[in-house]
């Protein structure tokens, strides 16, 4: 027979199944069973057992409840979903079992304390539904109210920029590749479940006001429902949401943001965002993230974002000013969400107000300033710090506890009745230290004391010295060593009444504060506007100071396809190096050069070069100035890289075979308005497969009007250079270099032209391979060198004795060389039949099987 509390605990378990309960037990949250083992393995805490019936014992781990946020997290983020049972009534009050509820699951994508979240991230949950053959995600991170809705082409490339933590689906195979999220799959729902799901959150009127699709509404309902299950307090801070419109962005695909180290991951030392990240809050930091995820196509909005970075470069002093009333200020953002979830304590009300008199001293220093429109418009909507802080300031103790045991949270003389237990308490308190002096003088025992525990209450402690003075009317209540304590009906009486005082007192201005939460969450709308007000100047000040300490300038956008770039940089790798140390170069991309063709050796900056160009377009997009002379470019709808090189073993792909498919989406996808850089295409395979690969790639690009995007593609294969002299708009360039002596010296100059060697042993010898190797090597690629083209050619034999048989290059065919020399333009139909047959005369009939 279990006893009642194991009963409980498992029709609770039962409810829960696929979580792990953390069920508190007195100040102790407690695993029970398999959950047990899991958590004491997984935290490394002890295992032990505890009796729950007659002759059962069961396994039992636990944590103390002050430690169950840190605790929690771990198990979050290695994808365990959490459910927290608490006591719902105050076990001194209660006669046999207590009540106990699930009050909350914790996942990955509802998950609120500060140990589980980045301050410089948000944490999206998402859902994903197909409906009548179109796709819709919805979005939303529920520690700041934030919610996104996109539909169509914009669902899937929404969500793999927004990293979501968690993902909702009806169907696992509706997954992108590529997402790394705990994934739900949740059954689907039917249409009155998805009316009534919108309706309860936003209105009766929701399905033609919130979402313009079913596939949007079946998502969101989805959402909305999963929220509703695991932490349905988070709901009220989920009142906006925000379409995401078709085409208005800049396509990054994680694969590009990667490529380019626009984020912070792993085994990067640097990242874009890192560079430009000089925000003074959390808020800023986050809205920077989206910036540069989220670059967009509209060049009025482009227009308002670099004035308000021009205003800010051209204002080092008032910038300072500004950032130094910012620095510091708590995350407004994140509590809001929590107001709007009514979770909000004491201490993040008292955040909120300091966080609220500095953006109103920031208001009032900015309406003091000629302001360009997106600073305007911030500075406006600071104005709602008013109203919340005239009411923090009337409830709110200027220097509030964290809880309210003690009372002092509701400021003096906003509540009579508060005020009154107040006094009554420091009444109680003063009469205990004046039982103290009295009952000294009645005893004559100068070392008695009066104090208190939580165990046993307030006392009246006397040596065992001094035993035999003790008053008859004194009664026993704890022995120690050397030491007896006792109470009286006196103070038992004060006692009583302090605590019924404090109890009476905490429970006042908990309601008091609840009021308040209220009173603030009925303008949360205003609240999150100030939130992004205030990331947007800081955003905007920010990006100002990199331009004006790294020398940076504003971009300019043309109608065309033309990109021109005088004197870039590479916006990481200049400030690893240090001032003055890299070497800026142009670049030109236009009518006449739609391809150019990048060789150089190794090390010479061909990478980097490609990178600086991609990131340039993109940085410009997304609102900031740019490391460049001159920047003078287009709106790209898309930027598409392939660089480097890495297996996917866990879908069974070989590095070559990442490589093609990579490949295969960018000729897929790219349109006219495309950048796309490309970086050794081919070298995952035989030499002969990876050139003929490269040539149809660069081909297909310069010859599909759909696909003709603006393209940068660096190789080793020089042999791709004699495409200039086929493809109108291709061009040659390399990387400069000089020889002094035996050494190489890479200038890391863009210069027209191809490459006429590679340098590949000089860089073999600055890796540090055995001088015998690269001797080796210089001899062998003389005679590559002596005799390319001649295929029946045995090289020397090495210095064993072994002949060594290597496949060589041949140099241009007899019908390559009559294609060089066609004027194509110039052909009549009759002559350019003609030509073929001739062409086709060149080539030996293909042997007979």
């Amino acid at each position: 027979m279990s006893t009642p509390i194991r009963r409980q605990y498992l029709e609770l378990k039962q409810r829960h199944p696929d979580t792990l309960l953390f069920f508190r037990l007195g100040d102790f949250y407690e695993t029970f069973d398999d959950d047990a083992k899991l958590v004491a393995a997984e935290l490394q805490i002890t295992l032990t057992s505890k009796p729950m019936g007659k002759d059962l014992r069961v396994p039992l781990a636990g944590v103390p409840f002050h430690s169950i946020d840190a605790h929690v997290a771990k198990l979050v983020a290695r994808g365990y979903r959490v459910a927290i049972c608490e006591q719902m009534a105050d076990p001194a009050t209660v006669k046999g079992l207590v009540p106990r509820e699930v009050v909350r699951v914790l996942t990955a994508g509802t998950v609120t304390s500060e140990s589980s979240l980045e301050a410089a991230a948000p944490n999206y949950l998402a859902a994903v539904a197909l409906r009548r053959g179109g796709a819709a995600v919805a979005l939303a991170d529920i520690t700041t109210g934030e919610v996104r809705l996109a539909s169509g082409q914009e669902a899937p490339l929404e969500l793999l920029r927004s990293a979501p933590a968690e993902l909702l689906v009806e169907d696992e195979a509706d997954v992108p590749p590529g997402l790394a999220a705990a994934i739900r799959r949740r059954a689907p729902l039917g249409d009155l479940a998805i009316e009534a799901e919108l309706a309860r959150q936003f209105g009766d009127q929701a399905r033609s006001t919130v979402v313009a699709s079913e596939a949007e509404a079946a998502a969101l309902a989805h959402l909305l429902s999963y929220v509703r299950e695991t932490y349905p307090a988070a709901l009220g801070a989920l009142q906006r949401v925000r379409p995401v419109t078709d085409g208005a962005t800049l396509v990054l695909d994680q694969r590009t943001l990667r490529n380019l180290d626009v984020l912070p991951g792993h085994g990067r030392t640097s990242s874009l965002f890192q560079v430009l990240n000089l925000c003074r809050t959390p808020m800023g930091t986050r809205l920077l993230r989206s910036w540069l995820t989220r670059p967009l196509r509209d060049p009025t909005i482009l227009a308002g974002r670099h004035d308000a970075v021009a205003w800010s470069v051209a204002r080092p002093i008032e910038r300072e000013q500004l950032q130094a009333l910012l620095r510091g200020l708590p995350d407004i953002a994140r509590i809001a969400g929590k107001i709007g979830a009514r979770s909000a304590g004491p201490r993040d009300l008292h955040g909120l107000r300091a966080g609220l008199r500095a953006t109103f001293d920031l208001g009032a220093m900015l309406n003091r300033l000629e302001r360009p429109g997106l600073i305007a418009g911030a500075t406006a909507r600071l104005a709602a710090a008013a109203e919340p802080l005239l009411a923090l300031d009337a409830a709110l103790d200027p220097d509030p506890p964290a809880s309210f045991d003690e009372g002092g949270v509701i400021n003096p003389g906003f509540s009579g009745e508060i005020d009154t237990l107040r006094a009554l308490t420091r009444d109680a308190r003063g009469f205990l230290l004046g039982l103290e002096r009295l009952e000294r003088e009645r005893t004559g025992i100068r070392s008695l004391k009066v104090g208190h525990n939580r165990v046993f209450g307030y006392y009246i402690e006397v040596s065992a010295a001094n035993a035999g003075l003790v008053p008859a009317h004194y009664q026993r209540r704890q022995t120690l060593v050397g030491a007896e304590r006792y109470v009286t009906e006196e103070l038992k009486e004060h006692e009583s009444r302090l605590m019924g005082a404090r109890e009476r007192l905490s429970e006042l201005e908990r309601r008091t504060f609840d009021q308040l939460l209220e009173t603030l969450a009925a303008g949360l709308d205003a609240l999150q506007g100030l939130a992004e007000a205030v990331a947007t100047i800081d955003l905007v000040l920010a990006l100002g100071e990199v331009a004006a300490g790294r020398g940076y300038t504003r971009p300019a956008f043309n109608d065309g396809q033309r990109l021109q770039i005088v004197a870039g940089r590479h916006p990481i790798v200049e400030p690893a190096l240090g001032p003055g140390r890299f070497v800026p170069n142009d670049c030109l991309l236009d009518d006449d050069c739609q391809v150019l063709i990048l060789t150089g050796p190794n090390m010479s900056g061909k990478s980097t070069f490609l990178r600086q160009v991609a990131l340039i377009a993109l940085m410009a997009q997304a609102g900031s100035f740019v490391p460049a002379a001159k920047a003078d470019l287009p709106l790209f709808d898309r930027i598409f890289t392939r660089i480097g090189a890495q297996d996917d073993l866990a879908a069974g792909q070989s590095t070559f075979m990442v490589e093609m498919v990579e490949t295969a989406q960018i000729l897929h996808q790219a349109t006219r308005q495309s950048l796309v850089v490309l970086d050794e295409v081919g070298r995952g395979t035989s030499t002969f497969d990876g050139m003929a690969i490269a040539r149809a790639v660069v081909e297909f690009l310069h010859n599909r009007r759909e696909a003709a995007a603006r393209t940068l593609f660096a190789t080793h294969y020089h042999e791709l250079t004699a495409l200039a002299d086929v493809l109108p708009r291709v061009r040659n360039a390399h990387v400069a270099v000089h020889e002094e002596g035996a050494d190489v010296v890479f200038e890391h100059r863009i210069v027209p032209g191809p490459s006429d060697r590679s340098y590949g042993i000089h860089v073999a010898r600055l890796a540090g391979l055995p001088a015998a190797v690269v001797t080796r090597a210089s001899h062998l690629l003389t005679e590559l060198e002596a005799l390319r083209g001649d295929r029946r050619h045995v090289p020397s034999p090495a210095p064993n004795g072994e002949v060594i048989q290597l496949s060589m290059l041949a140099g241009p065919s007899e019908v390559e060389e009559a294609l060089a020399g066609i004027d194509v333009d110039g052909l009549t139909p009759i002559e350019a039949i003609q030509k073929l047959y001739e062409l086709r005369a060149l080539v030996p009939p293909p042997a007979k099987r």
